[in-house]
C-alpha cells in the first residue's frame, strides 16, 4: 500500500504528465497506467540486475490491474545503451505484435530509460512510455523530460530522440537496493540543477549535507521532490532544447561536456555522476575565468561535492588529447564550435562558445590537481 504519495506534473501543452514520487509506488502502479492508457497489455523492458529485484513486483502491479504483460531483461551496463541491443528489443516487440497503443515500461536507471525511451520513441514512431526509475541519477534527472539515447562510438548519447513519458513512478523504497557508490553518484545532477537555477537548493544542500550523505529518507525525499520541480519547469519552458533567448534546457548540460568524455574515455569505469562531477568543477574554472564566476563561489560547490563524497579530482589518468577530441564531437559544437554551459552566480549560467585551448586544458589540469 502507498503511503503519501506526492504528484508533481510536468505541464506541458496537450502532453501533461505526473510524477508520482513515494514509498511504495510502484505497487499503484496498473491502476495508474490504467488512468493514463486504455491498452490492456505492455511491456516492461529491465536489465538482469534490477528485474531480479522489482520485475515480480511490477508484473503484479500490473496483473492486478488486468494488464497482460510481458518482461523483456537486457544485460546490465552501459554496454547495453546500443543500437545492436535496441534491435534486440525491436525483434521481440515485433514477434509479440507490440501495437501503437501497448506501453513501453522502463524499470531501472539511467540506462534501461534511455534505451527503453528511445525504442518506444521509434517502435511504429512512436508508443506510448513509462519511466519507472530505480537509481537516484534517475529519480531526479533521468526518468523527467523525455530525452532518450544510445550510444555511439563517437560519443555518449549521439543517437536519440524527444519522447516524453506519459507518467513518472518513483518508488523511494528502491534506493534500499542501490549501492552506496551509485547512490552518491546520483547526488551530482542534484548539485548540478541547484548551480544552474536554484540558489535556495543549493543553501539547502549545504545545510543538510550530512543527512543527505546518509540517505535519511525524509530528506532524500525532498531532495527528490526539489529536483523533480527543477527538472520539469526546465522542460517545460524549452522541452527540445529549442530557446533563443538565455540558455534554456540546455542549461542542464552543466558539466556534462567535459563530463561526458570523461565517461566515454574511463570505459564507463567512472559513473554517470561522478564523471558530471569532474565536469562542472572543470567547467567552474573555465567560469572564474570568463564569466566572472567567484573564487567565493567555486569553493563553495567544490566542498559541498566533497563533503556529498563526490570527486572533484580525477581518480585516474585522464589522456589530454583524448579529451579535447572527444570535445569536438559533443552534441553541443555549433558550427564546429565546442559551447559550455558555464555558471555566471549560482543558481544562473551562460553560454560561452570556445574558450582558448590552453584555459580548457587548464581547466582538465585542475582535475588532476595541477
Amino acid at each position: 500500500m502507498c503511503v503519501d504519495v506526492q504528484t508533481i506534473e510536468v505541464a506541458l501543452p496537450g502532453r501533461a504528465y505526473p510524477i508520482d514520487i513515494g514509498a511504495g509506488a510502484l505497487s499503484r502502479l496498473g491502476g495508474r497506467l490504467r488512468e493514463r492508457c486504455d491498452a490492456g497489455r505492455a511491456t516492461v523492458i529491465t536489465d538482469a540486475n534490477v528485474g531480479s529485484l522489482y520485475a515480480d513486483k511490477v508484473a503484479g502491479a500490473l496483473a492486478s490491474s488486468g494488464i497482460e504483460h510481458d518482461v523483456l531483461t537486457v544485460p546490465p551496463g552501459d554496454a547495453s545503451k546500443s543500437l545492436a541491443q535496441a534491435a534486440l528489443l525491436y525483434d521481440e516487440l515485433a514477434r509479440r505484435r507490440q501495437d501503437r497503443r501497448e506501453p513501453i515500461i522502463a524499470l531501472g536507471g539511467g540506462m534501461v530509460g534511455d534505451l527503453a525511451g528511445f525504442v518506444a520513441g521509434t517502435w511504429l514512431r512512436g508508443v506510448p512510455f513509462v519511466q519507472c526509475p530505480t537509481t537516484l541519477v534517475a529519480d531526479v534527472d533521468a526518468s523527467v523530460g523525455g530525452k532518450t539515447a544510445v550510444n555511439h562510438p563517437a560519443g555518449k548519447n549521439m543517437v536519440g530522440v524527444f519522447h516524453q513519458p506519459i507518467m513518472v513512478c518513483i518508488d523511494v523504497d528502491c534506493l534500499q537496493t542501490l549501492s552506496r557508490r551509485d547512490y552518491i553518484a546520483g547526488l551530482a545532477e542534484s548539485v548540478k540543477h541547484a548551480v544552474i537555477r536554484d540558489a535556495a537548493l543549493f543553501d539547502w544542500h549545504e545545510a543538510h549535507h550530512a543527512d543527505i550523505h546518509a540517505g535519511a529518507p525524509n530528506v532524500v525525499r525532498e531532495l527528490i521532490r526539489r529536483n523533480c520541480e527543477n527538472k520539469a519547469a526546465v522542460v517545460i519552458a524549452d522541452e527540445r532544447e529549442t530557446a533563443e533567448r538565455g540558455v534554456g534546457r540546455a542549461a542542464l548540460n552543466f558539466g556534462h561536456t567535459i563530463g561526458h568524455a570523461l565517461e566515454v574515455q574511463s570505459e564507463y569505469g567512472l559513473r554517470h555522476g561522478e564523471a558530471v562531477s569532474l565536469g562542472m568543477v572543470a567547467a567552474m574554472d573555465l567560469a572564474v575565468r570568463h564569466c566572472g564566476f567567484t573564487e567565493a563561489d567555486r569553493a563553495r560547490v567544490e566542498s559541498l561535492l566533497g563533503r556529498l563524497g563526490l570527486p572533484v579530482r580525477a581518480p585516474r589518468p585522464i589522456d589530454m588529447a583524448d579529451i579535447l577530441n572527444r570535445l569536438g564531437a559533443d552534441k553541443k559544437v555549433r558550427d564546429r564550435t565546442v559551447r559550455f554551459v558555464l555558471p555566471v552566480r549560482i543558481g544562473e549560467v551562460e553560454w560561452r562558445d570556445a574558450p582558448v585551448a590552453e584555459d580548457v586544458e587548464r581547466a582538465i589540469r585542475r582535475l588532476m590537481g595541477s
